[in-house]
């Protein structure tokens, strides 16, 4: 059968489970997922219904001016992104934009046909795609199901939304927070079921990018040792000094079955002494680190040399120096070991790290 033969027969397909459930009142089809059946009947219970119109109302300036100031980490870490998908979908006609965790658009890539107005209506900052707004659609399908979607034509809940085609992933914070999503969208397209996965993987380089934004002392990399790493396939752990996590991945928490929301310490998670990850720091090769469920991971420990604490002066000259002697001296004394030196300076590990790399920069 060809493709356009399968496209009319999957929109009849459609018609028949709307028909089933939105008239006859079944609260299942077999020929539409349960999530989408499940979208539709909380539209009718909020008493929508598919012939009504859908005005794609932006918020208010005030508004829009909130949403953007609380998420500019987050537009800031997906732009480079944004970018390298609108080479991926250069030639057709879908575009991306970002929502936050209500379904209102924070951002808006390239590709977007302005000319277009079934297009320009929903590619706008501050427009609420929510489902309360605009019925089922894969931004409010990905905000509630939290995994990756594709929504096609005739699966959306209103007659206004049925042109439109899209395929999102939920975006995730470092504390495992669904904060809004990627959506790929077009207008009167074909089925495009692939584009979930580039969505899911471009949703995932957004998440580490943001989440790699946030201070922190010592990042690891996790993954399960033979595979290669330095990727967004790996797990991104985040450290302060003292060992505790300050952020995670959903790849990092999937690996050390993280569950709950109280962040660990790094001792819960790895069974080895944390002082050893911290000694591990910048090696070229990673450590193989053993887990208390004896499984093992392999580890790549990056220490932060830029993360310093900015509300404390800067040292220089003399004292600067003064710093250096009794740091070398403690390590002397210590016969090279590290930990011991910082035990005796009073500081922690990654504090003597980070004036060590300030001296050998100079």
């Amino acid at each position: 059968m060809n493709t356009s033969a399968v496209s009319v027969n999957r929109l009849s397909q459609l018609e028949l489970a709307r028909t089933a459930i939105m008239q006859d009142g079944d609260t299942h089809s077999p020929l539409v997922s349960d999530w989408i059946s499940q979208s539709w009947q909380r539209c009718l219970a909020q008493g929508m219904q598919p012939h009504y119109q859908v005005g794609f109302d932006p918020l208010s300036s005030a508004h829009i001016k909130r949403t953007l100031d609380q998420h500019h980490e987050l537009i800031q870490a997906a732009r480079p992104e944004l970018e390298r998908l609108g080479r991926a979908i250069a030639g057709t006609s879908f575009f991306p934009l970002i929502t936050d965790a209500s379904g209102v658009v924070i951002d808006v890539g390239a590709g977007v046909d302005r000319h277009d107005r079934r297009v320009d209506v929903i590619a706008r900052v501050g427009v609420d795609l929510s489902e309360q707004a605009v019925g089922t659609s894969a931004i409010c399908a990905a905000l509630i199901e939290k995994k990756p979607v594709w929504l096609h034509r005739g699966e959306h809940f209103f007659k206004d939304t049925s042109i439109y085609s899209c395929a999102g992933a939920p975006l995730w914070n470092g504390h495992g927070d669904c904060i809004g999503m990627l959506d790929l969208t077009a207008v009167m397209s074909q089925e495009r079921p692939e584009l979930t996965h580039l969505a899911a993987l471009s949703a995932r380089s957004i998440s580490n990018a943001l989440l790699l934004r946030q201070p922190h002392h010592l990042l690891l990399r996790l993954n399960w040792p033979g595979r290669l790493m330095a990727d967004d396939n790996d797990g991104l752990l985040l450290l302060n000094s003292e060992g505790e996590v300050l952020g995670a991945n959903m790849l990092a928490r999937d690996m050390l079955h993280w569950v709950g929301d109280k962040p660990p310490h790094a001792s819960d998670l790895f069974a080895i002494p944390t002082g050893l990850l911290f000694d591990g720091a910048d090696q070229t090769q990673p450590m193989e680190v053993p887990l208390w469920s004896g499984l093992h991971l392999q580890v790549q420990c990056v220490l932060q040399h830029s993360c310093n604490n900015s509300s404390q002066p800067a040292t220089t000259g003399a004292l600067q120096q003064l710093q250096l002697a009794m740091i070398n001296n403690a390590i002397s004394h210590a016969k090279g070991n590290v930990a011991q030196a910082a035990k005796a300076l009073g500081i922690s590990r990654a504090t003597l790290y980070r004036k060590l790399s300030r001296k050998s920069s100079h």
